[in-house]
């Protein structure tokens, strides 16, 4: 009998732990956040202003990403007229696309006029300027020919920035100045309706990192 019991709690206790771990994976428990300051790292600072609001792009872009996220949209794939969502709505381009808008930055603008001197470098059967900067694989393109490229090994710890950009095959966020234990940046991104933080640590469990951009 004693036996037994002692066969039940091992089961419980371990399926305790295997759920906690899974938690934890999946990013529905927090994470310990660290600074760059902690593994030494010096902060980037862009030499360029765009909207000239006396805030380098890249704490800029940063600083937005965080005003966006406050707004705590919901997750879903609409199309608007006016290409940027003017509801409580968004997807993870549209993450991006407001850290640079108010950084002065219009992709809307900037994505349709460079499909249209460059066409040939799109997978595009109509141009649609309220949708195209909405999606990951033109946002891609663009950073490819209109930002600086950067490593994707993210074991390279002191070349990932806060307000940096980082594209998956299918997906795209905002990198994050805050860092898990071993250094690698947290994401802030917009997923599915079912994420609770918009803040994640994931670069560890992504093999699919096709992108890693800094504007200026």
């Amino acid at each position: 009998m004693k036996k037994k019991k002692l066969i039940i709690l091992s089961i419980i206790t371990i399926s305790l732990l295997i759920l906690l771990y899974l938690l934890y994976y999946f990013n529905l428990l927090p994470h310990k956040k660290y600074t760059n300051e902690f593994f030494g790292i010096k902060t980037y600072v862009s030499l360029i202003d765009k909207d000239n609001d006396g805030v380098d792009d890249q704490t800029d872009i940063l600083m937005n990403t965080r005003n966006y996220i406050k707004t705590h949209p919901k997750y879903k794939s609409k199309y608007y007229r006016s290409g940027y969502p003017d509801d409580s709505y968004g997807v993870c381009t549209d993450v991006v696309a407001f850290a640079f808008l108010d950084a002065g930055y219009d992709l809307r603008e900037l994505v349709n006029e460079h499909i249209n001197a460059y066409r040939n470098l799109y997978d595009i059967d109509v141009v649609d300027k309220n949708i195209d900067f909405r999606r990951v694989l033109n946002l891609k393109i663009y950073f490819d020919y209109n930002a600086i490229s950067l490593t994707t090994d993210i074991r390279k710890i002191e070349e990932w920035q806060g307000g940096d950009i980082v594209v998956f095959k299918k997906h795209i966020g905002i990198v994050s100045d805050k860092r898990n234990r071993h250094g690698i940046n947290f994401v802030i991104h917009h997923a599915s309706p079912f994420q609770k933080y918009y803040e994640e640590d994931i670069l560890e469990h992504h093999n699919d990192i096709i992108g890693h951009y800094r504007m200026s």
